[in-house]
């Protein structure tokens, strides 16, 4: 497969990257270990976690499955800080305080040394910028951090982050992690024009819209049993539009076309779209790995690219998957 450069820092990483939110919950921890060890022969180098995942049962599980594997040197593995891990006022955010702490609890759970992107989960709105960013400056010269990314951030934001690093002389962001798939193009209005022109890796979230794109919904049945719609409620079944129902009958026509799953065609054209790193992909089941692997051998054709932009232009939605944000205040109007 072809690897790929983690925005200027030269460390190549796989076009896919594993999510690990299901680990802990709903996947168990067996199979959980299997699906790393299969993604790790299968070339994936690349590992994403957070600290709130599953309780921190996910980074745990990761932790567990990349010590087994003997294979740590050859993984860059990411995790995440800003979201609630306790009820005390200082167990979440983007302060010195709850940085520094994470950081450790993290590589406590993980049983590493360091971590090689630690990710500022949301923007933290309520603390100044550079607090934030002098932390993980401190957490990359002590040699527990390597590198710092952001998470769901607006495009200004990202922007004021690379500013005040520069200002200040600090380690700057190489990555940013946002929500993006076929459903929910507007990211590509500001957030992807300014990580191509400063050099930052875009590292998709949801890139098959929670399975909306894999075909797990129906338009007469919004909640099938397993679902996230099911495990999350309304915070996911919000998103289970009946444009977005549309577009998904749409893409399974075209992947039956083609001989590959929906899944596989939506997961295809997240990886091959311009200024796209590696997709994170989350799988439930090892089965569901499977499914994604074939990709990272593909390329999206040119003339399917035309199709999808026919289905949702460029820069539009028609879903939302900004909706977990602290800061996006547009919602759709149908």
């Amino acid at each position: 497969m072809e690897y790929r450069s983690l925005g200027r820092t030269g460390v190549m990483v796989s076009p896919l990257c594993l999510g690990t939110m299901n680990f802990g919950g709903p996947t168990d921890e067996a199979s959980s270990m299997r699906i790393v060890a299969r993604a790790l022969d299968a070339g994936i180098n690349f590992v994403d976690t957070a600290n709130v995942y599953t309780g921190g049962e996910s980074e745990r599980i990761t932790g567990n499955a990349i010590r087994e594997s003997g294979r740590r040197d050859e993984i860059i593995l990411a995790t995440k800080v800003y979201s609630p891990v306790g009820s005390a006022p200082n167990d979440r955010g983007g302060s010195r305080h709850h940085i520094i702490k994470a950081c450790e609890d993290s590589l406590n759970r993980l049983s590493v040394d360091h971590i090689d992107l630690y990710q500022l989960h949301r923007p933290a709105l309520n603390v100044a910028h550079d607090e934030t960013l002098r932390a993980f400056d401190d957490l990359i010269r002590s040699g527990k951090v390597r590198y710092v990314g952001a998470s769901t951030h607006p495009a200004w934001k990202v922007m004021e982050a690379l500013a005040l690093s520069e200002k200040f002389s600090l380690h700057r962001y190489v990555s940013e992690q946002p929500p993006y798939n076929l459903l929910d193009r507007r990211i590509e209005n500001e957030l992807i024009p300014l990580c191509q022109e400063y050099g930052l890796a875009v590292l998709p979230w949801s890139p098959v819209a929670g399975g909306i794109l894999a075909g797990r919904y129906q338009a007469n049945d919004k909640t099938p049993d397993g679902s996230r719609a099911a495990l999350w409620g309304k915070r996911f079944a919000t998103r289970v539009t009946d444009q977005g129902l549309a577009v998904a009958l749409e893409v399974a026509k075209m992947a039956e076309a083609r001989q590959m799953s929906a899944s596989q065609l939506a997961l295809l054209w997240v990886k091959d779209q311009p200024a796209v790193t590696s997709p994170i992909y989350g799988p439930r089941t090892l089965e569901h790995l499977e499914d994604a692997l074939p990709i990272l051998e593909m390329s999206l054709a040119d003339e399917d690219r035309v199709l999808f932009d026919q289905l949702v232009p460029p820069g539009n939605a028609v879903a939302d998957f900004h909706d977990s944000n602290n800061w996006y205040r547009g919602r759709l109007v149908s």
